[in-house]
Order: structure tokens, then C-alpha cells, then sequence
């Protein structure tokens, strides 16, 4: 690997609504050679896919989008790592758009992500940014109708953007041809090669042309993740955020210390008028325990929904969609929400449990504040996970102070 060079990010993040200061401070460590470029116009990009970018929405790139757009259209392997909310769906589905041939109808892009939902964001973005270049897009993800994903590639698309499990059972029934694709993207990589995709990943790998250009994009990036790209990438750009630079910066984080499981959900009852002047994401970690919250809240008169992996695909599909539009405004899900997954209203997210490991807090409180807006995480805390929590501070050096009684002012 060439050497790092430590790299300051002065750029304005850039982004829909404007953008905010999110990456002023960025500190990226970053392969040699990477320049930050600091307008779409000087990325030499189509004139056509440009009309796509400004018309939705955004009018100059984010750091993460200056460092890594131009590798990836160079050809380059990448591994880029950047924050929640930095634009990294975007920069996916732009590199894509520039770099197809639009005249051959086969597939020459395939990416990879953890979740149905965020699988199908990629494709709406690909189709929005590349609107004016008639590019064909297909989000090849379980739970659809098996017929339609059939129908959809015999007639030819440019990209599929997919889960693992049914790309590759789409491969494997040869209705999706592999002979063009000149681009593999992993999001959220970090999850697609752990344990419970990585078999699935290399096995779709196995069927792809060996010139492939790999690219793998996620705001976490452990170390031994890192280490396993050496089996298949070639000599990869690399373009880091430092740890430290992870917790966004517009979110203000806090706890609320309760001694006992039940008193949490008074708590929740208290904040609700709080939670319902914005929108507002509530983690739990189990599916029973998001089934549970939900009824009870419910029982109690509260507007609630809820999502989580074991429920029917429509169900997902048309919670999503309330969310969105703002018909519902407190969601409980567990972490199939905690990626990628991007609601512009969202400026709160609440812990009710604390998560499973440091990774997935990153990712949950990243729902809120995109793209440098403020936002607001509150996490319940038992005596017991004090440790949790005090080890989740010293592993970002961020603070997590009790929560003011004043909160719904922050929001």
C-alpha cells in the first residue's frame, strides 16, 4: 500500500438541503495521489448524469464524494470509509451512471447491500441521478416476487442493486448474466463480510469476470475486515476517516439512567410529545421486544409502528413508505434499520437497549442529523450498562452526558 498521507478536509459538505459543516474538520488518512475535487464540473463527468445530479438536489460534493468519485471512474479498486449521512448511497450511484455504457442492455454493475430497504434506496437513486441518461435499474432483493425479478432481467438492465441471497440465486438460474459486470460494490461491507454474508458474497464473487474493479463503502471498518480484502481487491485506494472523526459531529448524544427494565417504558411515555415533534427512530435489539414496545405503547394510545426482518416484505415496504411521508412518526424497529437507511425528518433516535457492540451505536445514532443537520440520541441506560456505555464514549473519545430536561429545545 502506498504510503498514508494525513490529508485535512476544508470543503463544505455538500449535499441535499443544502449540506452543513459536517466535514469541515475531517481529518481522511488516505492512500497518496487522492485529490479533494471540489466540484461535480471538475469530475469530468457526463453533462447528461450533471443535469441528473443538480436536478436532485445536490450542488457540490461531500469530502467522502471530492476523495473517492474520481478513483473509483479511473477504475481503481476503493475502500472508502466515511460517516453516516456523508453521502455515500449517492457517490455509489453516481460512479455507476458515469461508468456504464448505456447502448449495451446487460448488466455491468452489481451492488451488494445487508438490507432489502437499503438495496432498493440505491436503486431509486441510481434511476433518480440517472434519469436523463435512460439508464435501467433493478433491485433484485428477497421477499419480491421471484417472477418479476425474472421478468425484470430478461429484458435487460444496466445495474441490479440486491441483497446477496437473491442475486445469488438469480445468477445461479443464469437469469442474471455476469459477463459484463466491470463493477462489484459492497456497501455497508463491513456487515456484508462478516459472518453472515460472507459466504453468500464470495460465492456471487466466484461467478464474476476476473477483471473486476471492487469497490467497498461502509462508516465502520474493522480491522479485520480490512485485512480480508486482500483476497479480492488488487492494490486498492484507500480512503479512511479517522476513528475519533466517526461520531457526527451535529448530533448531541445523552442517556438517561433508569434502574429497572420497566421503568424505561415510562420514560418513553414522558419523552412521546418529544418524539412526535420531529420523527423519531426507537431501537430495540430483539424482534420480540420491538413486537412487544409496540403493543404496549399502542395499549396505552400511542401512534407507533414498527418494522423488523421477520415481517412480510410489503409490510416493510408500506411502513417505509409512511415513514417517509411523514403519516407515521415514531418507528420501533430493531438494527435491520440501523443502515444506510435515509429519512430526512429524522432528528432523534432512541436506544431503548443499548446495542450489541460499538459498530451498530455508530450506525443508529447516524439516522438522525443527516448530512450535517442537528440531531439528537437518547439512550436508556441500566445500572448494568453503564460499562457499555461509558466503553462506546472512550472508543469514539465522544461524551454522552444525562439528558437536560430541556431536550425537546435541542431538536
Amino acid at each position: 500500500m502506498a504510503a498514508a498521507t494525513m490529508m485535512q478536509g476544508s470543503s463544505r459538505g455538500g449535499g441535499r438541503r443544502g449540506g452543513g459543516p459536517e466535514d469541515d474538520k475531517l481529518v481522511f488518512e488516505t492512500t497518496e495521489g487522492v485529490e479533494a475535487i471540489t466540484t461535480f464540473d471538475a469530475m469530468g463527468i457526463k453533462d447528461d448524469l450533471l443535469r441528473g445530479i443538480y436536478q436532485y438536489g445536490f450542488e457540490k460534493p461531500s469530502a467522502i464524494q471530492q476523495r473517492a468519485v474520481m478513483p473509483i471512474i479511473k477504475g481503481r479498486d476503493v475502500i472508502a470509509q466515511a460517516q453516516s449521512g456523508t453521502g455515500k448511497t449517492s457517490m455509489i450511484a453516481l460512479t455507476v451512471c458515469q461508468m456504464l455504457d448505456t447502448s449495451n442492455r446487460e448488466v455491468q454493475a452489481l451492488i451488494l447491500s445487508p438490507t432489502r430497504e437499503l438495496a432498493t434506496q440505491t436503486e431509486k437513486v441510481i434511476l433518480a441521478i440517472g434519469d436523463f441518461i435512460n439508464i435501467q435499474a433493478h433491485a433484485c432483493v428477497g421477499g419480491k416476487s421471484v417472477g418479476e425479478d425474472i421478468r425484470k432481467l430478461e429484458n435487460g438492465v444496466h445495474v441490479v442493486s440486491g441483497t446477496p441471497g437473491r442475486v445469488c440465486d438469480m445468477i445461479k438460474r443464469r437469469t442474471l448474466r455476469t459477463r459484463a459486470i466491470k463493477m462489484l460494490v459492497l456497501d455497508e461491507s463491513d456487515e456484508m463480510l462478516s459472518r453472515g454474508f460472507k459466504d453468500q458474497i464470495y460465492d456471487v464473487y466466484r461467478y464474476l469476470p476476473p477483471d473486476l474493479q471492487v469497490v467497498l463503502i461502509s462508516a465502520t471498518l474493522p480491522h479485520e475486515i480490512l485485512e480480508m480484502t486482500t483476497k479480492f481487491m488488487t492494490d486498492p485506494v484507500k480512503i479512511l476517516v479517522k476513528r475519533d472523526e466517526l461520531t457526527l459531529e451535529g448530533i448531541k448524544q445523552f442517556f438517561v439512567a433508569v434502574e429497572r427494565e420497566e421503568w424505561k417504558f415510562d420514560t418513553l411515555c414522558d419523552l412521546y410529545d418529544t418524539l412526535t415533534i420531529t420523527q423519531a427512530v426507537i431501537f430495540c435489539n430483539t424482534k420480540r421486544k420491538v413486537d412487544w414496545l409496540t403493543e404496549k405503547m399502542r395499549g396505552y394510545n400511542f401512534t407507533v409502528s414498527s418494522m423488523h426482518g421477520d415481517m412480510p416484505q410489503k409490510e416493510r415496504d408500506a411502513i417505509m413508505a409512511e415513514f417517509r411521508s411523514g403519516t407515521t412518526r415514531v418507528l420501533i424497529t430493531t438494527d435491520v434499520w440501523a443502515r444506510g437507511l435515509d429519512v430526512q425528518q429524522v432528528s432523534l433516535v432512541i436506544n431503548y437497549d443499548l446495542p450489541n457492540n460499538r459498530e451498530l451505536y455508530i450506525h443508529r445514532i447516524g439516522r438522525s442529523g443527516r448530512f450535517g443537520r442537528k440531531g439528537v440520541a437518547i439512550n436508556f441506560v441500566k445500572s448494568d450498562d453503564i460499562k457499555i456505555l461509558r466503553d462506546i464514549e472512550q472508543y469514539y473519545s465522544t461524551q454522552i452526558d444525562e439528558m437536560p430536561m430541556n431536550v425537546a429545545d435541542l431538536i
